[in-house]
């Protein structure tokens, strides 16, 4: 059997734990964050402790921006050393520009073979479809066979988040289902989904606690029955939070391993201090 040597890369929106990915390579290229006259590259410049204190106490809010086509052709070229083909994970492209840059530079770039996956998620959503692609890799897929494992993975990861308030989605225009949430009362905690790419709206419920039981609910109903394979739990900035869901997750489930992440600077910007969440998918 041939064996190809194929390079799955992604952005910081992934922000994958060292657990996660074991013995897999994954480059990351950094999302921008800007701050008035400052700029720092996600997870590099400025780690997520740091970031979110500074988020919780400035009245300066920040804005993020994907990389530009110049740094994606860099990043590419330098991951190109020594493979066959480079399959990118990226943030979802109905919140950023980042999968519109990525293919901007593969198009300049036509000695070597690209594909480009738009995850239609982001934090482990995004994660556990970079880890599908990685996982092929590893295996000596093809770059269509890694592919393919990214897409089916796609379709398969569930990622489900409550949030403290809505005043961060709102002021980065990052929800939508907009309407649905006009007039709620401002204690009103949603529990929100990622659906076709987009943030949706799942419930208005009026405590965290009871979005959090109201997260695992749904969670069960979307197994259908089938065992959870794996799952990674992320807070923003709310570790206590994540890891009481995570515990209870991991008894609710049967599940021996659960992934603790928190969220990357530049998608907690918009998700906002507080939120936490629980990303999954089912077992065949």
């Amino acid at each position: 059997m041939n064996s190809h040597k194929i390079a799955v890369v992604t952005d910081s929106g992934a922000y994958i734990p060292e657990p996660a990915l074991g013995n897999l390579n994954i480059p990351v290229i950094p999302l921008w964050l800007i701050w008035g006259d400052e700029r720092f590259r996600d997870g590099v410049d400025i780690d997520p402790p740091t970031f979110y204190r500074r988020l919780r106490e400035s009245r300066l809010f920040p804005t993020t921006s994907q990389p530009s086509i110049g740094e994606f052709r860099d990043f590419l070229r330098q991951v190109s050393v020594g493979v066959d083909a480079i399959v990118g994970v990226f943030v979802t492209s109905r919140l950023s520009g980042t999968v519109a840059s990525a293919q901007a530079a593969q198009a300049q770039l036509p000695e070597l073979t690209i594909r480009v996956v738009d995850s239609l998620s982001v934090s482990m959503g995004q994660g556990f479809v970079a880890l599908a692609a990685a996982r092929a890799a590893a295996a000596g897929r093809s770059a269509d066979e890694v592919v393919a494992a990214a897409e089916d993975m796609r379709d398969r990861v569930h990622l489900l988040f409550a949030v403290d308030t809505l005043e961060y989605l709102h002021r980065g225009g990052r929800v939508g289902g907009a309407k649905w949430l006009v007039g709620t009362a401002l204690n009103i905690k949603p529990l929100l989904h990622f659906e076709d790419g987009t943030i949706m709206p799942l419930a208005q419920v009026r405590t965290k606690r009871k979005a959090i039981a109201r997260m695992l609910e749904v969670a069960e109903e979307r197994l259908g029955g089938k065992r959870m394979a794996e799952a990674a739990v992320i807070d923003v900035d709310n570790p206590e939070e994540g890891d009481a869901i995570a515990e209870q997750a991991r008894e609710r489930f049967g599940l021996s391993t659960i992934y603790r992440t928190t969220v990357s600077p530049a998608i907690g910007t918009h998700a906002g201090p507080g939120t936490t969440g629980i990303a999954f998918y089912a077992e065949r």
